[in-house]
This record gives C-alpha cells, sequence and structure tokens, in this order.
C-alpha cells in the first residue's frame, strides 16, 4: 500500500550518567577524585531518499528512539556518544514537529536535517574539585534528549503532472508515454494513489482524479492537490466525450485556485483525450473552442502513435531535452 502521510514519535537519547570515582595510588587510598562526565544522548536526523514508497515500511514501526551516551568512568574517562538515528524518508516530505509547529522541508536526494538533538552527559566528581573541595562526592545524571511526534507528508517532486476529472484518460496516457503500469478501468476513481513514469528523463506523474470540492476535502481532494503543488509543468487531461469539456478545465481549475493560488500559474498543457470516441466534426469544434482558453491545446488518442508521439514532442520542447 502506497502511503503518503503518517506520524513518526521520534526520541533523541538521553546523556551518560557522571560517576564519582576515586584515584588508587600506592600508599594513597582516595588520592582524589577521578569520576569522569557521561556520554552525550544520540540525535535523531531526517535523511532524504529517492523512495516514494519508503513511508510504506513505517506502518508497524511509529518509534524511533536514539542511544542513551554511556556513562563516565574512573580515571576521567568520559562515556561514549549514544547512537544517532537517522530517519530515511522521500525526497519532496514536509515535517512538521508537532511540538513547536516548526516545518521542514527535504528536496535533495541525500539531505541530511538535524531534528532532535541528544542530552548532554553529566558531570563527575572529578568536575566539581576545588580548593576548598578537594574531595567531591557530587555528581550529576544525564540530561534527557529532545522528544517529539512529527508529522510527514510527501508532496511529489515531478516533472510533469497529469491532472484532470476522474476517467479522463490520465493513466492511460502515462502508460502509452512512459514505461508505467498504471491501473486502467472503465470507471472512475480506478487510480488512488499516484503513479510514476519516466519519459527520456523526465519524471511524469498520473495524480488520482479531481472533484468539485476537492479544495475542501471532498473525494481525497487535499491528498491529492498536496501532489501537484511541487510539479513543474501540468498536463489537463479532458475526455473529448464529456458534453462541457470548457466545464470540466473550469472545474479542476477552480479546484487548485481555491487549494493554493500560484498553482494556476504553472505552465499548462490541455489535452483533449479519448478522440477516437468522437467524430472528426465534433473535436474540431471543441479544439476550436478549448484554444480560446488555453493557447497549448492537443488531441490525443493512446490508440493513435502518431498523436502521441506529438505530445512527447511537445514535452521534449517545454524542457528542451
Amino acid at each position: 500500500m502506497f502511503i503518503d502521510e503518517l506520524t513518526l514519535h521520534l526520541k533523541a537519547g538521553r546523556g551518560g550518567d557522571g560517576v564519582v570515582r576515586w584515584r588508587h595510588e600506592k600508599g594513597k587510598d582516595h588520592a582524589g577524585p577521578s569520576g569522569g562526565n557521561g556520554g552525550k544522548g544520540g540525535d535523531v536526523y531526517a535523511l532524504a531518499v529517492r523512495d516514494i514508497g519508503i513511508l510504506s515500511s513505517y506502518r508497524n514501526i511509529k518509534e524511533f528512539d536514539a542511544g542513551r551516551g554511556e556513562d563516565g568512568a574512573k580515571n576521567l574517562k568520559q562515556g561514549g556518544v549514544g547512537r544517532d538515528v537517522e530517519v530515511k524518508l522521500p525526497v519532496g516530505s514536509r515535517l512538521t514537529n508537532l511540538t513547536t509547529g516548526h516545518e521542514l522541508e527535504l528536496l535533495k536526494d541525500g539531505e541530511k536535517v538535524l531534528l532532535l538533538r541528544g542530552g548532554r552527559g553529566g558531570l563527575g566528581n572529578e568536575h566539581f574539585k576545588g580548593s576548598t573541595n578537594i574531595r567531591p562526592k557530587e555528581s550529576t545524571p544525564g540530561v534527557l534528549g529532545e522528544e517529539s511526534n512529527f508529522h510527514i507528508e510527501l508532496l511529489l517532486v515531478v516533472d510533469v503532472g497529469i491532472i484532470g476529472l476522474p476517467n479522463a484518460g490520465k493513466s492511460s496516457l502515462l502508460n502509452a508515454l512512459t514505461s508505467a503500469h498504471s491501473k486502467v478501468g472503465d470507471f472512475p476513481f480506478t487510480t488512488l494513489e499516484p503513479a510514476l513514469g519516466d519519459f527520456y528523463g523526465l519524471i511524469i506523474a498520473d495524480i488520482p482524479g479531481l472533484i468539485e470540492g476537492a479544495a475542501q476535502g471532498k473525494g481525497l481532494g487535499h491528498k491529492f492537490l498536496r501532489h501537484i503543488e511541487r510539479t513543474k509543468t501540468l498536463l489537463h487531461c479532458i475526455s473529448s466525450e464529456v458534453e462541457d469539456p470548457l466545464e470540466a478545465y473550469r472545474v479542476v481549475r477552480n479546484e487548485l485556485e481555491l487549494y493554493n493560488k500560484g498553482m494556476i500559474e504553472k505552465p499548462e498543457m490541455v489535452v483533449l483525450t479519448k478522440v477516437d470516441m468522437v467524430s472528426k466534426e465534433e473535436l474540431g469544434k471543441k479544439l476550436k473552442l478549448f484554444k480560446k482558453v488555453a493557447r497549448n491545446t492537443l488531441p490525443v488518442s493512446i490508440l493513435d502513435d502518431k498523436l502521441v508521439k506529438e505530445l512527447g514532442n511537445s514535452l521534449t520542447k517545454t524542457f528542451k531535452l
């Protein structure tokens, strides 16, 4: 199951305790303090990886704990540092610290970000030695590490996002352009999670169908709209079979604007799909109608290799491949 949103409990390590120890020299028992300080607790990091499915591996693991620092030892030996933890997250993840409200994003492969600091180690009795306290018996315990719940959302980082109403031919188009095997069905909402494909180095995502009210969360709207935020170019699919293609276009554009006004400013190509299902006269009327609103409008049928190739050439020119 594809998971693009979850909450994890993360906990940095506690610092090791300082200790009370004494030097033992020949003929001098308790010659002086020698208790070492405790080691620092382990930190918690987020590590960005190119694996959009990695969140699925955390379905049954909801907590990550860094290691505790080691206690100090005799002869002023400081305890070892606790083991750090790296939580691998997909590139494009947005993390929110639910305790502080702080947000951060992972946008580069291999990016490593400190999330929580481990606690400092306690002080051994040697630290407290002074002119008036030559045999200190004090030590301090290690400090607890930081701890919080983090909400993690995946926002796909892709070159082209295929959008449109349900059953607009988005999955079929992705399969025709790339070697993807997105599920195709003759009914709405066949696609319930984003699917990715590679077109000569361009990453194309099939975004599940949007419906009116998506910006308010209808039909899992926020879940799907989130994945459009970082796409560079939109391929807006509209089925040639619909009676009012302009209304279909308006519905999706309106939901994009309601969710995030910046999304309607992205470069867009309108694709009239399933053109083999309508007459040439009807297709001509719809194309003429559309070119008044969207300059870059192309007809496509997955059954016509020439039309698919023309769309591919347009993408190539757009990204100057």
